[in-house]
């Protein structure tokens, strides 16, 4: 080491090319301030012995140093303009170049005492410092001595140099001791103290801001600028940006700039930086640098809403996004309704826009809106914009309205459709089953009516469709039945084209070709009512009139659905007496028929007594019509109907009510069968109310024919032999016999 030192001391070549290479090292950061001159001595000693040269390099950062160079000797100045001098004068030396600032003094000291102290130059901070003890004849002395402040640095004994580090300098002397050898022996010799100069590593950093004054939401970067000698450019600073004692960025970097992406008002503070080296040997702070943040105040407020164009469904989302053309910092929007003093919503933000959004508007969230913007400078207000809400149409509700309880043909009924909810106009379609009947519209919402004039076809059911555009309903089906009156009937005689006499058995049929089901049809004889017969599906009803006595005369019947009766034309019925002996059979029937017949009948009353219920007036309890007999009374004459050229007699039957019954059995023709007949007839009213089964549409006759056997004309003697048994048979037969049948006549 020291012969390394001696070297670096005496070789000025090589000091020089040293010097070269720090300058051209790269890696140092060149802020805006104009750095510092920098003094290099060749050789590298602030103390030197008189009649020495040293000479003065003035340097900056740029290599080579570029235009005229200023010298100051004691502040005054030089007239060398050189970037190189020699001096032999103790003073403090100074220069300046055109692109740096004045240098730090450099002090040189020429001393004429036999032994002095050096120390290296330059020493900046936190470098290691060499100390020399030398005299004029450096062979005569030894036991040099080391001292910092009079006080001797051990482990140093006859050393020729030193090191100690500059941070342990504190404004120390520093001094030395040596033998001197002579030719009267040695002697003890004391150099002059020093205090070693220590030049900044670098100089306390500069924060800067770009731009000074920045604008609210903008950019700004921050600059810690300093600078290294060129010595010294090899080393490496690092560096951190506070605003006021918070650490910014990610803290310590070797960057010396930092980029704030956007600087907001509240930001306004005082900001600072620190700089030092890698190995923290070194540490430097700037000053604090207020940066004020410049707001804009918000202007051109717009409200704009999702969908487009204002016209909501009732059930959409409606978005209100609130924005401002100018404006910097936290802005606070607000959005309102016109006449409603509650705000909608607020919302603080960085940003020049926000949205509100309003989930499944109602046709209550309809009306007029505006937003506001405030960064501070006061609120600023948007236009107003419609917002409307259309409300599809609900299911409508069918009604129809009839001028009576049962429509019937010809009435003019009115179909009201009406939808509850559903923004106007909405249009109306009314069907009947799936044919379109006709539509009707309603500008301010709500019902619409269609007006029907019925015809037998119109039965059916019946439904309306609503639509405003947004989706049609269908309402519910509606049944409507339409009840057609009865046509005028038409009676016919059967068996037709055969010569009835007493005993006969025929069928009177009346049938309406029109009528709404169901229809009672009435019979009658010369204004005496027979009987009656329910057809409850429609068509016609027949009667089975039994013939006891002569039976000519006028024949007609009535029908009726509760919609009034109409009377067919009068049939003329002309019939043969037969013989007496027949009669006299017939009657002997008859008489024995009915007393069989009378003790089946009581039986039968008293158990349908207790099934059956019989009600009056219009239509019965089971909905069918009910008429008096005298409503279709004395029609006139027509259709005669002859079997023979006898004119029979004519007489009247008795009154329904007062008919007894009769029991017959009755053998027609050669079929071979036998029949009973059995004539029940109400005699009194009282009688009629006690019997539950005998409804009123059943008043009158009934006729019923009951198979007993067959007779074999040939088996004369078993038919005798079976007489008891076939009684018996006679006697289940009976007691199956209903009390009254479902129609009159079957």
């Amino acid at each position: 080491m020291r012969q390394t030192f001696l070297a670096l001391s005496e070789d000025k070549v090589t000091m020089h090319l040293w010097l070269l290479l720090l300058i051209l090292a790269p890696g140092r950061e060149q802020s805006g301030l104009a750095p510092k001159a920098f003094i290099h001595l060749t050789p590298p000693w602030s103390v030197n012995f008189d009649g020495e040269k040293v000479t003065l390099t003035c340097r900056d950062s740029n290599s080579p140093t570029r235009g005229d160079i200023s010298w100051y000797y004691n502040d005054n100045l030089l007239k060398e303009e050189s970037g190189e001098i020699q001096i032999m004068k103790t003073g403090y030396y100074k220069c300046k170049t055109k692109g740096s600032s004045l240098s730090d003094p450099v002090h040189v000291r020429f001393s004429s005492d036999w032994l002095i102290l050096q120390a290296s130059h330059p020493v900046f901070e936190g470098d290691y410092v060499y100390l020399r003890c030398r005299g004029r004849k450096e062979e005569d002395i030894s036991e040099k001595i080391y001292y910092k402040d009079g006080e001797e640095l051990g482990g140093n004994y006859n050393s020729d140099s030193i090191t100690i580090n500059s941070d342990s300098l504190d404004n120390s002397k520093y001094h030395c001791t040596a033998s001197r050898r002579g030719f009267w022996g040695s002697r003890k010799e004391t150099s002059k103290p020093i205090q070693i100069q220590v030049q900044e590593l670098f100089p306390p950093p500069v924060l800067t801001a770009s731009p000074s004054q920045p604008i609210e939401g903008s950019p700004v970067t921050l600059k810690c600028e300093t600078w290294l000698p060129p010595e010294k450019s090899y080393i490496q600073l690092q560096f951190c940006f506070f605003r006021e004692d918070q650490a910014l960025g990610s803290g310590w970097s070797s960057s010396s700039g930092l980029q704030i992406p956007a600087i907001w008002s509240e930001d306004s503070r005082s900001y600072w930086c620190q700089a030092e080296t890698v190995t923290h040997s070194t540490m430097k702070r700037s000053l604090k640098s207020q940066i004020r943040v410049q707001r804009v105040p918000v202007s051109d407020v717009n409200l704009e809403i999702q969908p487009p164009g204002g016209k909501l469904i009732e059930g959409e989302n409606l978005v209100l996004i609130c924005s401002v053309t100018k404006g910097t910092g936290t802005i606070t929007f607000s959005w309102h309704r016109e006449g409603t003093i509650r705000i909608l919503e607020k919302k603080t933000q960085r940003s020049l826009s926000a949205e509100l959004q309003i989930p499944t508007v109602k046709e209550s969230d309809a009306g007029r809106y505006y937003c506001a913007a405030d960064n501070i400078h006061g609120p600023i207000l948007s236009t107003l914009i419609t917002i409307t809400v259309r409300i599809p149409v609900s299911r409508p509700v069918l009604t129809i309205r009839a001028p009576r309880a049962q429509a019937v043909v010809g009435d003019v009924v009115e179909l009201r459709c009406e939808a509850w909810r559903g923004s106007p106009p909405i249009l109306y379609q009314f069907y009947h089953e799936d044919a379109t009947l006709g539509s009707s519209s309603a500008p301010s919402g709500r019902a619409a009516s269609f007006n029907l004039s019925l015809t037998a076809d119109h039965s059916g059911n019946y439904s309306c469709e609503a639509d405003n555009g947004l989706g049609a309903q269908h309402s519910d089906k509606v049944i409507l039945s339409v009840t057609v009156p009865v046509s005028r009937p038409v009676l016919t005689l059967n068996p037709a084209g055969t010569q009835p006499v007493v005993g006969d058995v025929l069928e009177l049929r009346c049938e309406a070709q029109r009528g709404s089901p169901p229809i009672l049809y009435w019979f009658y004889h010369d204004n005496v009512a027979l009987g009656k017969s329910l057809a409850p599906f429609g068509g016609g009803a027949s009667f089975n009139l039994f013939l006891m006595a002569q039976p000519s005369g006028n024949y007609f019947c009535g029908a009726n659905n509760g919609l009034g009766v109409q009377c067919s034309e009068v049939v003329r019925l002309n019939f043969t007496v037969p013989s007496r002996s027949k009669i006299i059979l017939i009657t002997v029937g008859v008489i024995s028929g009915l007393l069989i017949i009378l003790v089946l009948a009581a039986t039968a009353a008293l158990v349908c007594k207790f099934k059956t219920q019989r009600k009056s007036g219009g239509l019965s309890a089971t909905g069918i019509p009910s008429y008096s007999p005298n409503e279709c009374q004395g029609p006139s004459l027509s259709k005669p109907f002859r079997t023979g050229t006898q004119e029979p007699t004519h007489s009247e039957p008795p009154v329904l009510m007062d008919l007894q019954p009769v029991y017959s059995n009755v053998n027609p023709g050669d079929s071979g069968l036998v029949y009973s007949e059995i004539w029940s007839i109400q005699r009194t009213k009282e009688n009629l109310a006690n019997s539950p089964r005998m409804h009123q549409e059943h008043e009158g006759l009934t006729v019923i024919y009951s198979e007993l056997k067959k007779s074999h004309p040939d088996d004369s003697a078993s038919q005798a032999r079976s007489s008891d048994r076939a009684h018996d048979d006679d006697r289940e037969n009976y007691e199956n016999v209903p009390c009254a049948s479902s129609a009159l006549g079957h």
